[in-house]
């Protein structure tokens, strides 16, 4: 481990997957880099943080005083809801404010490389040219929530770049794929007509993470049908229905439109929810938890790392073999493990 202060040098991937030499890394210079808009830099960072590099920690310790300003919305929704044609909506109304826009899009991995199976240049053209937005791809890597488990992290590094708003797209949301509402101060969950989106937003749980819903594609037949959908849902009861809480609002989008598209609604809506965030006291609670999950992961990731290490090892046999003998018993013998680390 090097001081922060410190440039190192790290091994450069070739594309064949081996090395070829090695490159200095000056974790300081680079978050101030990225602090004043090199998109380069904001690229590196994120790449040391998905490859896990050694000099992750020091990253962590530069970014951490300058984060905490960015307004992170999380897009998710069942496959060919139009997430991506959403994302791209958004993030042209959020630039016609002034806003700064990162957007993190989570995508399926590839069999094959292990990477992303859409590029962010395939993604979002209209905006790969403006200073002002930032995409990148992530590949989920087996990680199941609807998130690559690099999130957290990456969503650290556009924030300390000076984004007003960082938009996450998830993978297809499934039943088990509700992560993003955990990472995002406001959670916008796309249903479309005609998709059976009303049954698979109640088995999936969805009514309890949507912060607003979004009908896209609502020049269909049956966008107004969703509506009511939605509507009796939310009737039933659930955290929405507490006292004080927040009820989540239905807009209707068609996010394919340049113009009267509904976008600038949706937009009005979040801004209401995080006025409500701020009222309430929830968004502080919110980020709270964020916190202590991410502090969680990384300390079980450690252990596990520990764990890997003991694997086959004398102190393990011993203890096995006491087990066997009745010596003791496997509760115990863990805790003695444990002790051990």
């Amino acid at each position: 481990m090097t001081d922060a202060g410190t440039a190192v040098q790290q091994p450069a991937a070739s594309p064949a997957g081996g090395r070829r030499g090695r490159r200095a890394v000056d974790v300081p210079t680079l978050v101030e880099r990225a602090r004043d808009g090199d998109a380069r830099a904001v690229a590196r960072l994120i790449s040391l943080v998905e490859d896990a590099s050694p000099l992750l920690r020091d990253v962590a310790a530069a970014l951490a005083p300058h984060t905490g300003h960015a307004q992170v919305l999380g897009l998710t929704g069942s496959p060919g809801v139009g997430k991506s044609t959403t994302t791209t909506a958004l993030v042209r109304a959020l630039r016609r404010a002034g806003k700064r826009v990162g957007v993190l899009a989570v995508d399926p991995s590839s069999p094959f490389s292990g990477g992303a199976l859409l590029g962010d240049r395939v993604r979002m053209q209209d905006h790969a040219g403006d200073p002002g937005v930032f995409i990148r791809s992530m590949a989920s890597r087996g990680h199941l929530g609807g998130l690559a488990w690099a999130t957290p992290q990456a969503l650290r590094v556009l924030d300390a770049a000076g984004c007003d708003v960082v938009l996450v797209e998830t993978v297809g949301v499934g039943q088990s794929e509700l992560e993003i509402a955990s990472l995002a101060d406001t959670t916008l969950v796309l249903v479309a007509p005609g998709m059976g989106d009303g049954i698979q937003a109640a088995k999936a749980g969805i009514l309890e993470v949507a912060d607003v819903f979004v009908v896209n594609k609502a020049d269909r037949d049956g966008a107004d049908q969703t509506v009511r959908d939605l509507r009796y849902m939310l009737s039933l009861g659930g955290r929405h229905s507490e006292a004080g809480h927040w009820r989540p609002p239905i807009v209707k989008t068609v996010a394919a439109r340049d113009a009267g598209n509904g976008i600038d609604e949706v937009l009005a809506k979040v801004d209401q929810h995080r006025e409500w965030l701020t009222a309430s006291g929830e968004g502080l609670r919110r980020r709270s938890e964020r916190a202590a999950a991410e502090i969680e992961a990384i300390a079980v990731a450690a252990l596990r790392e520990r764990m890997g290490d003991v694997h086959g090892s004398a102190a393990l046999t011993s203890l096995a073999d006491r087990v066997v003998a009745g010596e003791t018993d496997p509760y115990r013998a863990a805790d003695d493990l444990l002790d051990q680390l």
